[in-house]
């Protein structure tokens, strides 16, 4: 068996509302549609994955991602054009997103170019280009 990619990914937010209106205008900027949009829920599909959003259960309402702790560490999408990167970057200071770091040359694979910011929960968001498959070469 293989499998064909993550079909969907989804977080935890401490503030909804305020983290809904992040994703929905960072999501579709992606090419990613919402397809489900209600009470403590957004759902948005593009780019052959969907990426999902909840509220945090009340006991928990206001608390910020702690990246160091047991869980997810970073998302990182990625885009097919170089220039891609630097898009977003200027698209993510709009948003309010904290830059880790602008768009730079990474040692990951041949060609890497990411930038790397955190949402608006300190969830660290990456937005990648790797050149052709990259190490993703025996797709």
């Amino acid at each position: 068996m293989e499998i064909n990619g993550i079909a969907h990914t989804f977080i935890t937010v401490g503030d909804f509302a305020r983290a809904r209106a992040f994703y929905s205008e960072l999501l579709p900027f992606l090419g990613m549609q919402p397809v489900l949009d209600g009470e403590g829920f957004f759902y948005c599909v593009g780019g052959r994955t969907a990426f999902g959003l909840r509220a945090a259960d009340p006991a928990h309402a206001g608390e910020r991602f702690d990246q160091g702790r047991v869980g997810l560490h970073h998302i990182c999408f990625r885009v097919r054009e170089r220039e891609d990167v630097e898009t977003v970057y200027d698209f993510a200071r709009t948003l309010g997103a904290t830059i880790v770091h602008p768009p730079k040359d990474g040692p990951y694979a041949p060609g890497y170019y990411s930038v790397l910011f955190e949402d608006l929960d300190g969830i660290r968001l990456e937005v990648n280009f790797v050149p052709g498959k990259g190490l993703l070469a025996h797709e």
